[in-house]
């Protein structure tokens, strides 16, 4: 089983990486797999790679689960 959790790209990097912030935490991860990110944007991330956009409210939806479960 494999997990992929939504963050907010809050920097663009050159060679198709970004930092995304989650909770506080921020990571370079890679966005190559994606064809437009801009900042501001919501990503799945899986093993340092943006694997889809998502919007803000199924973002929120999502982290707020992940919290729930991890109580």
């Amino acid at each position: 089983m494999c997990l992929a959790i939504p963050a907010e790209v809050t920097e663009l990097l050159p060679d198709d990486m970004a930092k995304v912030s989650l909770g506080g935490v921020v990571k370079s991860v890679s966005v190559a797999l994606l064809d437009e990110v801009a900042v501001g944007d919501y990503v799945v991330l899986h093993v340092g790679h943006a694997l889809a956009r998502i919007d803000a409210e199924e973002a929120r939806r999502t982290l707020a689960l992940l919290a729930e479960a991890g109580r």
